[in-house]
């Protein structure tokens, strides 16, 4: 960021401007207005409550896959790493909602790079996560196993590698890929983005959704054929089914993913070409709520696919009341248990344990 801030005593806008996004903005022909209109309402009424309900459910995904012993599988750790970037980016999105419309033009030059490297940030760790999660059913598959034998140390070693390519892309603008010094090259999207990183970027994703897609089509193919291969009266199609059903819903969240963030980036590649007949702004908007519903529905995808997933949600959030009636009499007044000997026995509708009764898992 001080590398930014030292280019800028030399960049030509200084002579007439304070460290304002205003000057961008006006330069590349993007509407910006310090009056509140309706569509800024609505975009900070509806924004709020869907970040907030993205922060909580993705929270809960981390919580299951870290209390439930069934979930310690490199899978299941890649996906609440894939939980926490959608974590990460609702956390972003909250902050954009915060400095969007009417606030933007308060921005200083600084502020408006960290909220750009924040949604760069959450978008590179999901793009990275899904890859690795691809490589990881590839190996297994292959290898005619259900779980990884990765140790846990590599799967820690593999998710800080994830969040410092993250963090790496999400700085790349801020260290000097943009377009403070030389205007010419300014993006109409991202008013201090130059064109060069936007065609980058969208080309880079871009070519990670077809890696990840011809990956997940060549496991489906060699599964289908290795399962018409099966015996019947051998447990191998068991154990296919159930790799299927694990490989549907990865394509699920996969495929949610491609289709919520591919707009965007096909925005962002047409403003890199400076395509003028594009309209890129007209529809702009649309495409950033589009991303943002993605974190929203990867919960909404394991709760669907995984019957332990749901089993253990229930249990997280119904913990505190259970709690409570362990401590109330039938007329819901509380009492303290009465100590005569040895303890009772614990029945196991009362017990307090968060692991789920179902042993099978529709992911497994």
């Amino acid at each position: 960021m001080s590398l930014i801030m030292s280019l800028n005593d030399t960049c030509e806008y200084n002579s007439v401007n304070d460290n304002s996004v205003y000057y961008f903005y006006n330069k590349t022909g993007k509407n910006i207005s310090a009056d509140w209109r309706a569509h800024d309402y609505v975009v900070v009424g509806l924004g709020l409550p869907i970040c907030i309900f993205i922060i909580l459910a993705n929270m809960l995904v981390v919580a299951a896959i870290i209390i439930n012993r069934q979930f310690h599988f490199p899978i299941y750790y890649l996906l609440g790493n894939m939980a926490a970037a959608d974590l990460f980016a609702g956390i972003s999105y909250l902050y954009l909602v915060f400095h969007t419309g009417p606030w933007t033009i308060k921005l200083t030059i600084k502020e408006w790079f960290v909220r750009g490297a924040l949604i760069n940030m959450s978008l590179t760790a999901s793009v990275v996560n899904l890859l690795a999660v691809a490589v990881e059913r590839h190996q297994t598959i292959f290898t005619m196993q259900l779980h990884s034998t990765m140790t846990k140390w590599r799967v820690v070693m593999l998710i800080v590698f994830i969040w410092l390519v993250a963090v790496i892309m999400g700085l790349v603008p801020t260290m000097g890929w943009n377009c403070v010094c030389d205007l010419r090259t300014c993006s109409t999207v991202a008013p201090l983005y130059s064109r060069s990183f936007l065609v980058f970027w969208a080309v880079l994703n871009l070519l990670a959704f077809f890696i990840m897609v011809a990956v997940y089509t060549h496991i489906f193919i060699y599964v289908r054929h290795r399962n018409r291969l099966m015996s019947p009266h051998t447990d191998q199609p068991t154990h296919n089914q159930t790799v299927i059903s694990l490989m549907k819903t990865m394509s699920m969240i996969l495929g949610a993913f491609v289709i919520c963030w591919t707009p965007g980036l096909v925005i962002l590649l047409l403003d890199g070409l400076s395509c003028s007949k594009c309209e890129v702004l007209k529809y702009e908007k649309y495409c950033l709520v589009l991303a943002e519903c993605n974190s929203l529905v990867n919960p909404i995808i394991y709760s669907f696919r995984d019957e332990d997933m749901r089993n253990t949600y229930k249990r997280i959030l119904c913990f505190p009341w259970r709690r409570m009636r362990q401590h109330e009499g039938p007329s819901g007044i509380r009492f303290e248990s009465v100590k005569t000997g040895a303890p009772p026995e614990k029945n196991n509708y009362n017990s307090t344990s968060l692991e789920p009764i179902s042993e099978q898992s529709l992911l497994k």
